[in-house]
């Protein structure tokens, strides 16, 4: 196997310092110094990759879903029961571990700052749509496998993905209410909603 170059391993480093200073300070109070000292690299390195801020900023948002993903990988082959799969991806999906909550902060932040840019808001309906793409698969493949009910497979995934959104950004700013353990049981309800009892199996 090919080792990454350098150069692909130094633009890695600058888009996780880039992710992380978006998730603590923000996407209007980052800067570029701010990456470059949590990144142990220069300014002027920052910007050899990066010409300006905007195209920084865009990199890592892009970086932020595509890292997320990766991390999720092996559920979408580990379970052949699409309802596990499923509940196994939403699981994953909420924020109970450390980077999974940073992820989520960047993706706030996406949100808040695409309302008044145009160019985010382009992001994001392009890589939005390839999140509400892949729960759309599962689910169609749930129905093909008698193990979710039949139904506009589009309409449940946005149903499912909105719940996700709207339980994630509860817990983000710091609602008593909304435990990970309450999450994991309403988003656990909704699947139990959606899948044909019979065609159910423990999820290993």
């Amino acid at each position: 196997m090919a080792r990454p170059s350098v150069e692909t391993q130094r633009r890695e480093q600058i888009l996780r310092a880039a992710c992380e200073v978006i998730s603590d300070k923000g996407i209007n109070a980052m800067r570029v110094t701010d990456v470059a000292k949590l990144a142990k690299i220069s300014t002027g390195s920052v910007h050899y990759y990066f010409e300006t801020k905007r195209d920084l900023t865009q990199a890592a948002l892009e970086w932020n879903f595509t890292a997320s993903l990766a991390r999720r990988e092996s559920i979408l082959t580990r379970y052949t029961n699409a309802r596990d799969r499923l509940q196994a991806f939403i699981d994953s999906y909420l924020p109970r571990d450390d980077d999974t909550t940073a992820a989520w902060h960047v993706w706030a932040e996406t949100w808040v700052a695409a309302l008044h840019d145009p160019d985010l808001r382009e992001l994001n309906e392009r890589i939005y749509g390839q999140w509400r793409s892949m729960i759309t698969e599962i689910i169609r493949d749930g129905q093909a496998g008698g193990v979710i009910i039949d139904g506009d497979p589009i309409l449940i995934a946005n149903t499912v993905v909105s719940m996700i959104d709207g339980l994630s950004i509860q817990s983000l700013v710091g609602s008593r209410h909304m435990t990970w353990a309450r999450m994991h049981e309403v988003c656990t309800h909704l699947i139990d909603t959606i899948s044909v009892p019979s065609g159910r199996e423990a999820i290993s």
